[in-house]
């Protein structure tokens, strides 16, 4: 029998950003959600919907995006699949980087650790261009307000207030 206060058994708290810019994006993000909580990954907190221009491309549709908080047994490229199944299950294809889609899941935060795949352009923990992203930063501020980065030690309020005022003007909740 195997302890579950282990390690290698313990919950592991994740923040993840879920996005759409094609479709329902509002259904597409609950689709989501619901799909997550079917693979036994439990939501903790989920943030508002907050509406941007697409990046980088902003001449692309808008996203809807949130984060959640979750938690999880699983590894962190278990959760990694798990995730990009629910996005093709959702219609998302991968023909270029950065085009339009129906659901776009990316771990945010994996249990306060840093982490990089051996494969290459695969799974980089935290995210390295969460720093950048009004649309991460701002969502993740409303469900944890006192998140730090785990690899730059840097407090989510000082990283908001990093981004110009354009990226903050640019979006807003829906």
């Amino acid at each position: 029998m195997i302890k579950q206060d282990t390690l290698e058994n313990r919950t592991k708290i994740a923040y993840l950003a879920i996005g759409s810019n094609l479709g329902n994006r509002l259904n597409n993000i609950n689709i989501a959600k619901a799909k997550l909580e079917f693979q036994n990954i439990k939501i903790i907190k989920s943030s508002s919907n907050y509406e941007n221009l697409s990046w980088p491309k902003i001449k692309n549709p808008k996203f809807i995006n949130i984060i959640i908080k979750i938690e999880t047994f699983l590894p962190p490229e278990e959760l990694l699949k798990k995730c990009n199944k629910i996005e093709k299950e959702l219609g998302r294809s991968r023909t270029y980087k950065n085009e339009p889609r129906t659901c776009d899941i990316d771990i945010i935060d994996f249990d306060n650790k840093v982490f990089k795949s051996a494969k290459k352009d695969h799974l980089n923990l935290p995210h390295p261009e969460l720093t950048k992203r009004n649309f991460v930063l701002l969502p993740l501020y409303e469900i944890s307000k006192k998140w730090i980065h785990p690899k730059t030690k840097i407090k989510i309020n000082e990283l908001i207030s990093l981004l110009n005022a354009d990226d903050l003007s640019a979006i807003k909740l829906v």
